[in-house]
């Protein structure tokens, strides 16, 4: 999937639209990249002369390529995080690198999706953990 097409499933835009490509994979598996170009607003002040990608970019990151998963399933729905857990930071990311998300379906329950990700930078593992969201009517979610 390319930006555009991307943008037809989530609600982000930009300067939050955080995945440049995603594709899904035969095993099931989606897997999504971001290259940080190094204008971004995040890396002002993160940190001076050392910019890196903050740890919570990281996991938006995530959570938006895990969200290609389920694509079919957002159609007049708004995926909100729900919860985070077994969160790593490992190996930073730095402007210039393409963090790749790899995102597997752990389980669902009703509305709620939990999906595994691990993102790797240069073939090094940056970031990992567990990631709920639960989806959520696109009409409410805009009234509440």
């Amino acid at each position: 999937m390319t930006r555009e097409e991307i943008k037809n499933i989530l609600p982000h835009r930009e300067p939050m639209l955080l995945v440049d490509e995603a594709v899904k994979n035969e095993d099931g598996t989606v897997t999504g990249r971001y290259t940080v170009r190094g204008d971004e607003y995040f890396l002002q002040g993160h940190f001076p002369g050392f910019p890196i990608v903050p740890g919570v970019i990281l996991c938006e990151m995530a959570a938006q390529s895990s969200c290609m998963l389920m694509a079919e399933k957002l159609v007049g729905k708004t995926p909100l995080y729900a919860g985070m857990n077994n969160v790593k930071f490992k190996k930073p990311v730095r402007s210039g690198d393409t963090v790749e998300f790899t995102c597997s379906h752990i389980r669902s329950i009703g509305p709620f999706h939990f999906i595994k990700a691990v993102g790797t930078n240069a073939g090094e593992v940056s970031v990992s953990g567990e990631f709920s969201f639960a989806l959520v009517d696109s009409e409410k979610a805009k009234m509440q």
